[in-house]
């Protein structure tokens, strides 16, 4: 069953109408009303392309957490083959936040990693929400080193409100398991390409998106915090998250124009959860050209590249 956002009301009530239309289409002659459904799927796709087409900051975040738009599990499914995961970070335990290992990706040996939110109660518990702790960051770390030094391509998915920020994470070293990962992103000789396929919170995407290229599925967000946390701090009253993702500039649009990121993957019409098989197909299009576009790079060039990649941040605004 098909879950529709707030502002997305006028199309849930032109597409209620088409099934209500084809319902009664079985009990009666279903040639006298065919017309009419033809009218409204046509006047409702309509409304969907217009709506998606001028999406603002705050309306482009709930797309992004939909609850049906697919997951790191759904990419990996559709994309790799002969995936073997690997668990534990070797120092302390498994997190099921961040899913990682090795496959091929269109045939080619790959390491691939990502946050894992979870689809219902049970495993969204169980990957606590795509929010990892200091050993998902260090497994992560685990993984990279094996792909460094079997020189395999890291693929990463971003897809977390951030980092989990409980004592017990604290206590563990979670900034610096954060730091971490993100320095041996920096230094790994291979090719690295990242793709933020819904949320991008703070150090807890960073911690896996510091890549050679860095992808946005078009209606995913990518920020240094939430907009709730941002409205929270500036105004103390999160209800005013609407002007902070406003303001933060956080969509794909405005970060590719910034410098941030390399490039938009765009989405089926009225967002990936409409068709995920398109959107994961069109992902794993833009991770291939990525690939080939670092393809003939040497270790030395891979590291040069991705350095000045993010010095250049900020630099031409």
């Amino acid at each position: 069953m098909r879950s529709y956002l707030d502002f997305e009301k006028p199309v849930a009530e032109l597409e209620a109408k088409v099934e209500e239309l084809r319902a009664l289409g079985e009990n009666r002659d279903a040639v006298s009303i065919a017309d009419d459904i033809s009218r409204l799927e046509v006047k409702a796709a309509d409304a969907l392309k217009d709506l998606y087409a001028r999406l603002t900051p705050w309306q482009k975040t709930l797309v992004a957490r939909h609850p049906q738009r697919p997951h790191f599990v759904d990419y990996c499914a559709g994309l790799i083959t002969e995936f073997t995961p690997l668990a534990g970070d070797r120092k302390f335990a498994e997190d099921e936040a961040i899913v990682g290992g090795f496959g091929r990706f269109r045939g080619q040996p790959v390491c691939v990693m990502g946050q894992e939110k979870g689809h219902n109660t049970e495993t969204r518990i169980r990957h606590n929400f795509g929010m990892a702790r200091p050993e998902g960051y260090r497994k992560a770390v685990r993984l990279m080193e094996m792909a460094d030094r079997f020189g395999l391509p890291v693929i990463s998915f971003v897809d977390t409100a951030g980092a989990y920020p409980g004592i017990e994470a604290e206590e563990r070293g979670q900034a610096e398991a954060i730091a971490r990962s993100t320095e041996m992103q920096l230094a790994l000789g291979v090719p690295n390409v990242a793709v933020v396929i819904g949320e991008g919170g703070s150090g807890g995407a960073i911690a896996i998106a510091t890549a050679n290229k860095v992808l946005m599925l078009e209606h995913a967000i990518y920020s240094v915090i939430s907009p709730e946390g941002a409205a929270s701090i500036l105004w103390r009253d999160a209800a005013r998250a609407q002007d902070a993702a406003t303001n933060m500039k956080i969509t794909a649009q405005d970060l590719l124009r910034l410098g941030i990121i390399d490039g938009i993957v765009a989405e089926p019409v009225g967002g990936a959860h409409r068709d995920p098989q398109a959107a994961i197909q069109a992902t794993g299009n833009a991770i291939e050209e990525a690939l080939h576009d670092l393809g003939n790079m040497g270790p030395a060039e891979i590291r040069d590249h991705r350095a000045d990649k993010f010095l250049a941040i900020g630099r031409k605004l």
